[in-house]
């Protein structure tokens, strides 16, 4: 939020200007103040009152030094000063004073004071929207984008192996690049129309969901020699939410992309979307008997990922977008046989 210019000044100023009221009204209440009576007081309490003001506006805009060196001396000055005009009063009569002059000094942090944190509660909390949604673009950039391109790689490794026996094989497999090419485009415009609006996302109805998920595992069958199946319940996908429904289709991203960069020996992939109960669930089964002996040869997992099946920053990042969504994701391996599983709840109309 921009200031406007007597914005800037007061923060400038406020808390000077109520450290110097403060010392002015405290010499002014032990030097002059002795020989006033209350009838004479009436100054005083102006300055007093004039200094509740600054102490407000001190709350509201000084920087934090200047505001804690201002208000202080304000809170003194203002319990200090009526006890010159009441010389006979007891010890325990001038500790009330001082406390009920110390309450306008609660007030103005009040009236200061809660503007000035709703402010900063708004600014940050626009730094954190700020923050996930660049953690959502570069999630979706990896999820998609490297998808893409990893399809392309692999395209373009056929055509070369391919070109000098079988060119009409190797002009097929430019045809798949230049839909690889289009759709990892398609991927960075949408990512750039989400940093020129925050607001897209929520209306954008080509987003990815579970609905693109025989055409994502299509995709997959073009771009190399393994080949996935996909089994999809009927009136599953009602029973997500359009964000869990993105998120099943960035798991699977994921899982597809780790498949062709770990294992492209692999058998096959068998891919489900079911519900379970109150739950949706996916799971994508990597037969990798084919590639132990290359993943052993060159120390990798021949499965979906690294470490345990999770690959990457990837599966990481998701593992932690699907519990916050009070899912869960996890992994297994068995005989070759490489299995990730992502537990959803069913949110969605089911009827």
């Amino acid at each position: 939020m921009r200031r406007g210019p007597v914005a800037v000044v007061v923060r400038a100023w406020a808390g000077r200007a109520a450290a110097l009221a403060a010392a002015v009204l405290i010499a002014v209440t032990f030097g002059w103040a002795p020989g006033v009576t209350q009838d004479e007081s009436g100054p005083l309490f102006a300055a007093a009152t004039a200094l509740v003001v600054l102490q407000a506006a001190a709350f509201r805009w000084a920087p934090r030094r200047e505001a804690a060196v201002g208000i202080g001396l304000a809170a003194v000055a203002l319990t200090l000063w009526p006890q010159p005009l009441v010389p006979s009063a007891s010890l325990y009569e001038r500790v009330g004073m001082g406390a009920f002059w110390f309450l306008p000094t609660l007030g103005a942090a009040v009236v200061g004071g809660y503007p000035r944190l709703m402010e900063r509660r708004r600014s940050q909390a626009v730094r954190a929207a700020r923050h996930s949604q660049q953690l959502e673009l570069a999630h979706d950039l990896h999820d998609f984008v490297a998808h893409d391109i990893s399809g392309i790689v692999a395209q373009a490794q056929a055509a070369r192996f391919v070109a000098g026996q079988n060119p009409e094989a190797a002009a097929g497999a430019l045809e798949r690049i230049e839909r690889a090419g289009l759709a990892a485009l398609a991927s960075i415009d949408r990512a750039v129309h989400l940093l020129r609006d925050p607001g897209h996302e929520a209306n954008c109805a080509s987003l990815p969901g579970a609905a693109q998920l025989a055409e994502l595992v299509r995709r997959f069958n073009e771009n190399g020699r393994t080949r996935a199946r996909i089994d999809i319940s009927p009136g599953v996908e009602a029973a997500l939410s359009r964000e869990a429904a993105a998120t099943v289709h960035r798991v699977l991203t994921e899982a597809l992309t780790n498949v062709r960069r770990h294992a492209p020996d692999a058998i096959g992939v068998e891919v489900a979307l079911t519900r379970a109960d109150e739950a949706v669930r996916l799971t994508v089964t990597n037969d990798s008997g084919r590639s132990r002996a290359r993943t052993r040869e060159h120390g990798g997992t021949g499965g979906l990922g690294r470490r345990g099946g999770i690959g990457g920053t990837g599966l990481l990042a998701l593992t932690e977008r699907v519990r916050a969504m009070n899912g869960t994701l996890h992994t297994t391996r068995r005989e070759g046989t490489w299995r990730l599983t992502v537990t959803l709840p069913a949110t969605g109309d089911t009827a």
